[in-house]
């Protein structure tokens, strides 16, 4: 009998490099209340979070309804950049890899990101992408990473167990949650935070076209 597995994706750093749309709109998000916009190290940090959590954590002395004019601000002009330019580019080798893994034998796909659902359903849609995967599990749904709610999702909707299954990311938020819902994790060197923030990883990969190899060294290669 085959055994089901599970390869569980970040988006943001992890398959697409969409670092210039989101300091854009961070960007309108800090000018629209008149305040300074954090570095871009610090923008790029809190990447992973949810937005309401990301823009607290960067402007920690904002009461909570100017954050919440933020929050919409940041929204408004993500859509905006999201319309009038170019989707965010997929990172080099990121199609050849998802084209790999869905033909294992036995292999599932899925999403687990800090995009709303609107968002999620763009990025994909522009990279013919859409029917890649079997769950995709978004912020409207779920608490904000690290709480592991979104992997424990996937894992029921697609009834794999945890330990056939890796959350892959960029951020110590993926690698915590990941390690909370009882699953590999597995780091991609290529996306917003450093190294020493993704140390607790089981394993890190530095070109995409490693990546397929390392999700099956994790959960398993044999059927």
């Amino acid at each position: 009998m085959t055994v089901r597995r599970l390869a569980l994706f970040d988006v943001d750093g992890t398959l697409v490099d969409s670092q210039a749309h989101i300091a854009g709109a961070m960007e309108a998000a800090f000018a629209a209340e008149g305040l300074p916009l954090p570095p871009h190290d610090e923008v790029l940090g809190v990447v992973g979070l949810s937005l309401p959590l990301a823009l607290a954590a960067l402007a920690p002395d904002a009461p909570a309804e100017r954050l919440d004019r933020m929050v919409e601000a940041y929204r408004q002009q993500f859509f905006a950049l999201r319309v009038g330019q170019a989707a965010s580019p997929l990172f080099t080798g990121a199609r050849e890899a998802l084209a790999a893994l869905a033909g294992v034998e036995g292999m599932e796909l899925g999403i687990a990101t800090g995009k709303s659902r609107r968002g999620l359903d763009a990025i994909l849609e522009a990279h013919g992408l859409a029917g890649q995967f079997a769950t995709r599990q978004v912020s409207d749904d779920h608490p904000s990473k690290p709480n592991p709610s979104m992997v424990l999702a996937a894992l029921a909707e697609t009834g794999v167990a945890p330990e056939r299954a890796v959350m892959i990311g960029d951020t110590e938020f993926d690698m915590e949650m990941g390690r909370a819902a009882g699953v590999r994790t597995l780091a991609v060197a290529w996306g917003y935070h450093p190294a020493d923030r993704l140390g607790a990883a089981d394993a890190v990969v530095e070109r995409f076209a490693d990546l397929p190899a390392a999700v099956l060294a994790l959960v398993g290669e044999m059927a």
